[in-house]
């Protein structure tokens, strides 16, 4: 008599259809984490900027220096931007207003959903003057599902934003430092 044994699946490919499946989610997810870590950082990294640049502004470095106008100022951030650097003059927008009181709240550049950089404004203020300064970041993004969290733009583009606020130290004005 002959034992009849069932017949065996054939399962050679089963691991590749296995994988396939499963690679792409996980190859997209590893990516956005990427992407999400380096907005991280490009967050702390602009702060820090913002603030180290501010204080010029706030210690009257600023206008000893010769940043008198927005360009200036932006150049001073974007040395500040480490390996962001590069990018910085294209991708950053910069706004250094002098407010009457802390909390006051300036027209917003990105309301309408657009940037209007015709909003923004250059002034080192004088001594004891309040100051804020604000910068915007165009980031660029890869993921469309970032872009869809993050943005606030009609065009889906982002811009990160950091802000700081201060009141000047008292330093000897410069001639020609006034505001508009």
């Amino acid at each position: 008599m002959r034992l009849v044994r069932p017949a065996r699946k054939d399962r050679e490919g089963s691991a590749a259809v296995e994988f396939a499946m499963v690679a792409l989610p996980f190859c997209l997810m590893m990516f956005a984490i990427l992407e999400l870590g380096l907005v991280f950082v490009t967050d702390s990294v602009l702060a820090n900027a913002t603030m180290e640049t501010g204080r010029l502004v706030r210690t009257g470095q600023a206008s000893a220096q010769g940043i008198a106008n927005r360009d200036a100022f932006k150049a001073a951030l974007c040395s500040r931007m480490g390996v962001l650097s590069a990018d910085c003059p294209g991708r950053a927008s910069v706004d250094v207003r002098v407010i009457p009181q802390f909390n006051t709240n300036p027209p917003d550049p990105m309301s309408g959903g657009t940037f209007n950089e015709g909003a923004l404004t250059y002034c080192n203020g004088q001594p004891g003057s309040i100051v804020l300064v604000r910068v915007w970041y165009r980031v660029p993004l890869l993921t469309s599902f970032m872009s869809q969290g993050l943005s606030r733009l009609n065009d889906g583009t982002v811009r990160m934003q950091a802000t700081t606020a201060f009141r000047n130290e008292p330093f000897a004005p410069v001639a020609g430092a006034t505001c508009p």
